[in-house]
């Protein structure tokens, strides 16, 4: 999609700091952090939000969180971490492309908001 900051983010036009790879996924930094290791991680596909995926990105799915798996390792979350998808405007979703906040390095609480 021409206009989603994060497809520009995934094709390279727009620099991102990166974490991890390959043909399916890309994490990187998030710009405006709110904990100590604030990753995001996003299909390279554009798809909208979890309530607009097609049957065919459910392995999709799967895969992220395999990838968001091996990063808490890597960023050494043992003690904890939070993931994080908001879906829609109520949901708090601000960019119209699929993505997961992996959270990490602090204490969270509960409601979060």
């Amino acid at each position: 999609m021409s206009d989603c900051i994060f497809c520009k983010i995934a094709e390279g036009t727009i620099p991102s700091k990166k974490v991890y790879e390959d043909e399916k996924v890309l994490a990187f930094h998030d710009i405006n952090p709110v904990a100590p290791v604030h990753v995001l991680v996003i299909p390279k596909k554009h798809i909208t939000s979890l309530a607009t995926m097609e049957k065919e990105d459910q392995g999709l799915i799967g895969h992220i969180f395999g990838v968001i798996h091996n990063l808490a390792e890597e960023l050494k979350l043992q003690k904890g971490y939070r993931v994080v998808n908001n879906c829609g405007e109520e949901g708090g979703q601000t960019v119209a492309h699929l993505h997961f906040h992996l959270l990490g390095g602090r204490s969270f609480a509960w409601p979060p908001g």
